[in-house]
């Protein structure tokens, strides 16, 4: 389909080559054609004149030599433009192409009389219009070789610069991976083109791959010291001091599970976990494990999907969250089929959110609220990990942010859960899990042990 729209496309630089080369055949084939036309039209007359004198030469030297009549003729049969040439040199030639047909006049004066004679020119004329068709036809023919052979060879060039194009748009839709694979050959621009997109994809994938390392390995090495600081605020006595001391070594500590998190998504060393969902009950629960309001409305029979329900829940609880920590009540959740919608009555999203989505720490508008601008990426990657799509709008009528988290229809879009006791994988899954589960903010009951930090977005 690509292809199609390429060659269909007048503003393409294969249309534009072809469309050069087209008009300058056709250039060169008027240019020629009238340069021809031109010296073929003065050799013709050239050679009627030369014609016209010799006949009326040989017609008053015959007419002398056998005593016949010689060709006289009156001023008023002869052509005014002849007779002017008459006056002016004694003598004249002249080429009239009129009915009944083209002749050529020589006439001249002599001993008082005026001889003229008229050459018959239809075969000379003729022969120049068969000449000019000739030349027509030809250069026609020539375009019509021209035009499809210079498709033709624009056609490789073409397919490598479209080639070079899908690569950067692959690049910028976030598959590092992807390159032109072109080396060297062919060694002109388009070469040169292609090997700089390659060179700029690598090193943009190892300046990524060097940042998402120093985070992980940042966020992994604070750990340790934030659980013994997060330990020794617990050992403080009660007190006003206290509880700030805590509050902020929790926040912290959420800074730095979020970032482990964005490594490990960043990474793609998330594995989704999928069983069949009551996605109705699943976001009362979400909802209720946050401790913040929300009206959840079902639409249809209720839906069960099948989908990794603590990641399903990380996403729910994180954006009610944001709807009431950065928009404004009511908060309204609609559960559609396999679709959840999470609205709030707020400012909304901010312009820059909505047109290239969510990005750590950039918050967006003030009246957004504050944040570290990880919930929503995290969130977005938790969707893409269970194959589902979230998407963010502002609502048209009332305004507030809208969020549509889309789950996949069909069992087939997430890979079988096969985790046992015999399966490493299922058990590396499981440690994941239970990972997600250290980071539990403490006074939450057991059975609220996924991960349900507000999204700092």
């Amino acid at each position: 389909m690509t292809v199609v729209r390429s060659l269909l496309n007048p503003r393409s630089m294969r249309w534009k080559t072809i469309l050069l080369v087209a008009v300058a055949c056709s250039s060169m084939a008027v240019t020629i054609g009238l340069l021809v036309h031109d010296s073929t039209l003065r050799r013709s007359m050239n050679d009627g004149a030369a014609k016209a004198r010799g006949s009326l030469d040989r017609a008053v030297r015959d007419a002398h030599a056998t005593g016949q009549e010689p060709p006289l003729a009156t001023p008023g049969e002869l052509p005014d433009a002849l007779l002017r040439q008459l006056d002016l040199h004694g003598e004249g030639t002249l080429y009239e192409n009129g009915p009944p047909a083209p002749v050529y006049w020589a006439a001249r004066q002599e001993g008082g009389r005026l001889y003229a004679v008229e050459v018959d020119m239809t075969t000379d004329l003729l022969t120049r219009q068969a000449l000019d068709r000739h030349l027509w036809k030809y250069s026609l023919l020539t375009l019509a070789v021209v035009v499809p052979a210079t498709a033709l060879a624009t056609a490789l060039p073409a397919r490598r610069l479209r080639r070079v194009a899908r690569t950067a748009r692959s690049i910028t839709a976030g598959d590092l991976d992807a390159r032109t694979d072109m080396g060297g050959r062919g060694g002109d621009e388009i070469t040169k083109i292609a090997a700089t997109v390659d060179s700029m994809a690598d090193s943009l994938q190892r300046r990524i791959a060097d940042e998402q390392r120093f985070t992980a390995d940042v966020a992994h090495e604070l750990r340790t010291p934030l659980m013994g600081l997060l330990t020794s605020a617990g050992l403080l006595p009660e007190g006003e001091v206290t509880d700030l001391v805590r509050d902020r070594v929790q926040v912290l500590r959420d800074l730095v599970e979020d970032l482990l998190e964005i490594s490990r998504l960043d990474a793609g060393a998330e594995q989704p976990l999928p069983r069949p969902v009551d996605l109705a009950e699943l976001v009362e629960e979400s909802v209720a494990r946050t401790g913040l309001t929300a009206r959840v409305t079902t639409r249809d029979a209720p839906a069960v999907a099948r989908t990794d329900p603590r990641r399903l829940d990380r996403i729910v609880a994180n954006l009610v969250v944001n709807a009431h920590r950065h928009g404004a009540g009511p908060v309204e959740i609609t559960v559609s089929g396999t679709t959840i919608t999470v609205r709030d009555h707020g400012p909304g999203f901010p312009a820059d959110l909505l047109a290239h989505g969510p990005r750590r720490f950039r918050t967006g508008a003030v009246e957004r609220g504050r944040g570290h601008g990880l919930g929503l990426t995290i969130a977005r990657g938790q969707a893409q990990v269970i194959g589902a799509e979230l998407d963010f709008a502002n609502h048209p009528e009332d305004g507030g942010a809208v969020a549509v988290l889309r789950l996949p229809e069909t069992a087939g879009d997430l890979p079988e859960d096969h985790g046992g006791e015999d399966d490493p994988d299922g058990a590396a899954a499981a440690a994941r899990a239970e990972d997600a589960t250290d980071r539990t903010p403490a006074g939450l009951p057991d059975r609220a042990r996924t991960d349900t930090r507000p999204m700092h977005s």
